[in-house]
């Protein structure tokens, strides 16, 4: 085959040698638009894994590259005057130069052609390649030319970063932090070779802009850098290498990621490779490891398949099929790692301290768990882990989830939440055995408080006719049976969620009529009932319109509110959340969504808010002072218009100034148009900005299944206390579960059952052993 390589990068570079070495047949030329043996920029970064890849390719240039480059396990963090130190972590530096330099002898030694100085301009001007790599980088002509065959999405991103150098070594990939008067700038620092160390300099936007550095030149903004950082620079100079660059050096990154990797011009297969087609943020240093690794799976694809022209349509398709599920997989990490920068200097570093900073910064793109902390540096986890305990005057090394938690008069034994889930169970709106077996298991399954399901007010304020509420005496002295229960056989706090269902009411049970969310029909057997809302918006286009809530509808709603609190109460209840999230009565003021009024109750968001204020005031007044009270809200509705997390940072600080001790932050379930984003805790960074910018303990809910998913959440601060539905349905005793799974043992058992705590321990003792045994193999 006859192949060009447009771009002289590494993944170009890498892409031709590994190909020649597979068939020195190939005709294989690689165009630069740089001198021979010139580049620009500072170190790259890559991982342990990467060069252990290049090793498996071609040993040749692995050995050069390991000599060459630089290697650190350890981070560490400049943070109000504190330096912090963690290992385990496997980076390599080098220098951009010196790869490229052993890829541009590698490939000459293999019979690769390098033509340097030459500005190509399109993949047409090699008519008669088989196949061209577009490897022309993050401004490739290649995918300009052809933006309906590619289909980029490119997305500027708010921060400036200025790529300085120094001569300073360093011996850790080490992160500084400066506060100025306008605001926070960060340097990512790290040696790449015996004489020189990468200085990346970033801030947001408003923080340049308010130093002049929108208006300062290159040599202007270095000065700036090195005063900025003079402490830690030990009288070093910084330098750059962009003076090819016009006016100011400060730059903003791109996202770019293609939904079309390769095409056919007329004449020759094109694809895109490195960050032509995929950029990743230098906040995980990735770029470099991308890009050698797209070379690495293109040429194993043609291995695989058989490297002659006729193959490469299956192969190109092949390689995107395969290749994108990693990239895609280390771009949202690297997405991850980039938004908690550009946010850091608002939502951290004033509120944080050093420990959980350096925690939170750690674990920021979310590849680095708990327990993966472990892995790599125990010492350091477990030290932290008695930093945290000591917050809450718990003595020892314990992992976060199972530290007290104090909220008023009530100490949670420990962080773990059973969600309220719904069941359908209750008739006439009374619990009964099928609720006090299901509390009670989960109570006696280790959970430090559990909540029972959405709790109506009133007898239209049911989602449905299994639901229970809390409006007469015989329904408080069920409920008050289960409290009793549950604090004579359990250490666990149990508390109460009250709620009116408001226009998702009057539907069926799940397994009944037409599902969940569908209308009661006006001929069902137990009969339906009218609804009240914000508006006269039904939840589903077809179901029931409600009618629009009058000044005496609040009125007798918020006294019905007031009335259940007051049962709730005196039924024994820890806890008490109203909730004003997933679409219901309160929640259909809070969404521009549902609330269409054109009174004081609607419009703004302070009006929005109006009434589900008034009700919290008015519950808050009926609840005892001594006992805590959260609410639920939907921190993200998911639908073009509605609510978005900036207004639930606002939203939560209404509802703290109105008393609310917590913000339970679900999202959702507020329009049947919602098209949310799932993935593993994906809920829980709306509980971490609305903790550190509205300044209210949060709890986290969704997607969280596993002990390292909460120890994660808490140790980084980003919520108080982690609520859990699913798997508590699917077993009672999940927070017992998990203990031994992660062999914690401090932990108290009921005492019928603590003769199966040394089973447990032991068999998930096993698989650990076993685990490690076979990564040693």
């Amino acid at each position: 085959m006859k192949i060009v390589c447009i771009g002289g990068g590494p993944s170009g570079l890498y892409f031709a040698l590994l190909m020649k070495k597979l068939g020195p047949h190939h005709d294989i030329t690689v165009v630069e638009r740089n001198k021979p043996y010139d580049t620009f920029g500072w170190g790259v970064v890559f991982s342990d894994q990467t060069l252990e890849n290049m090793r498996q390719w071609d040993s040749q240039t692995a050995a050069e590259v390991e000599q060459a480059f630089n290697h650190w396990d350890d981070i560490e963090l400049h943070f109000k005057d504190e330096v912090i130190r963690s290992g385990g972590h496997g980076f390599v530096g080098i220098g951009r130069k010196k790869l490229l330099n052993i890829l541009q002898v590698r490939c000459e030694e293999l019979g690769v052609k390098l033509l340097f100085e030459q500005d190509v301009q399109s993949d047409l001007d090699f008519p008669d390649a088989d196949l061209i790599i577009a490897s022309d980088g993050i401004n490739s002509r290649v995918r300009s030319r052809l933006p309906e065959v590619f289909q980029p999405d490119i997305v500027t991103r708010p921060n400036r970063y200025i790529w300085l150098g120094t001569n300073r070594q360093y011996d850790a990939f080490t992160f500084l932090f400066e506060k100025t008067e306008h605001g926070w700038f960060q340097a990512h620092v790290y040696k790449f070779d015996n004489q020189t160390s990468t200085f990346i300099v970033e801030c947001p936007e408003h923080v340049w802009l308010a130093h002049g550095l929108d208006k300062a030149d290159q040599d202007a903004s270095i000065a700036f850098c090195e005063k900025l950082f003079a402490k830690n620079l030990q009288g070093e100079k910084l330098m750059t290498n962009a003076r090819h660059l016009r006016g100011s050096a400060w730059l903003n990154f791109q996202r770019v990621k293609c939904a079309n990797w390769s095409t056919f011009n007329g004449n020759s297969h094109v694809v895109l490779m490195g960050d032509a087609v995929h950029t990743a943020h230098f906040a995980i240093g990735s770029g470099t490891k991308l890009a050698l690794e797209d070379a690495i799976e293109l040429v194993r694809q043609f291995k695989a398949l058989g490297d002659t022209a006729d193959r490469i349509p299956e192969v190109l398709k092949h390689y995107q099929a395969v290749r994108e599920i990693d990239v895609i997989r280390l771009q949202n990490a690297a997405w991850n790692a980039m938004e908690w920068f550009e946010v850091c200097g608002e939502r951290y570093c004033d509120q944080l301290e050093p420990e959980q900073f350096m925690y939170s910064m750690l674990t920021r793109s979310q590849r680095i768990s708990h327990e993966n902390l472990r892995l790599r540096d125990k010492a350091w986890l477990e030290g932290y882990e008695a930093w945290f305990a000591g917050r809450t005057a718990t003595p020892g090394v314990r992992p976060p989830m199972f530290t007290p938690y104090t909220q008023r008069s009530v100490t949670l034994k420990n962080r773990v939440v059973v969600s309220p889930m719904a069941q359908y169970m209750a008739v006439d709106g009374r619990v009964g055995d099928d609720h006090l077996v299901h509390l009670g298991a989960r109570a006696m399954g280790g959970a430090g408080l559990v909540m029972v399901e959405m709790t109506a007010p009133s007898a239209d304020g049911r989602i449905t006719h299994g639901c229970p509420g809390l409006w007469n005496e015989q329904q408080t002295t069920d409920f008050a049976r289960i409290v009793d229960w549950v604090h004579a056989k359990s250490d666990a706090k149990i508390g109460l969620q009250i709620g009116h269902a408001g226009p998702k009411g009057s539907t069926c049970r799940p397994w009944q009529g037409a599902g969940m969310d569908q209308p009661v029909p006006a001929d069902d057997a137990e009969g339906n009932w009218p609804l009240l809302a914000a508006s006269a918006q039904p939840y589903l286009p077809h179901g029931d319109v409600p009618r629009v809530m009058t000044r005496a509808d609040m009125d007798r709603v918020t006294a019905d509110f007031v009335a259940s609190t007051q049962r709730a109460a005196q039924a024994g209840f820890d806890w008490l959340e109203l909730h004003c999230a997933h679409g219901y009565l309160l929640s259909s003021f809070i969404s521009p969504l549902t609330n269409q009024r054109t009174d004081e109750y609607g419009g703004s968001l302070a009006n929005r808010l109006r009434y589900p204020l008034e009700v919290f005031a008015a519950v808050r007044a009926a609840w005892p002072k001594d006992l805590p009270m959260s609410v639920r809200i939907s921190a993200h509705d998911w639908v073009e218009g509605g609510i978005t997390p900036t207004d639930a940072v606002e939203i939560a600080r209404a509802f703290k100034a109105a008393g609310s001790d917590m913000i339970d932050c679900s999202s959702g379930q507020v329009s049947a148009q919602q098209k949310p984003t799932y993935g593993r805790m994906y809920q829980t960074p709306f509980a971490d900005r609305i903790r550190q910018e509205a300044g209210i303990a949060t709890i986290a809910v969704g997607a969280i299944s596993e002990a390292d998913h909460v120890n994660s959440i808490l140790a980084a601060g980003r919520a108080d206390l982690c609520a859990v539905a699913r798997p508590h349905l699917a077993n009672p005793a999940w927070t017992l579960t998990e203990a031994a799974r992660i062999g914690f043992k401090d932990i108290a058992w009921p005492r019928a059952y603590v003769s199966g705590k040394p089973q447990l321990e032991a068999g998930f003792a096993r698989e650990r052993a076993q685990q490690a045994a076979t990564k040693g193999d």
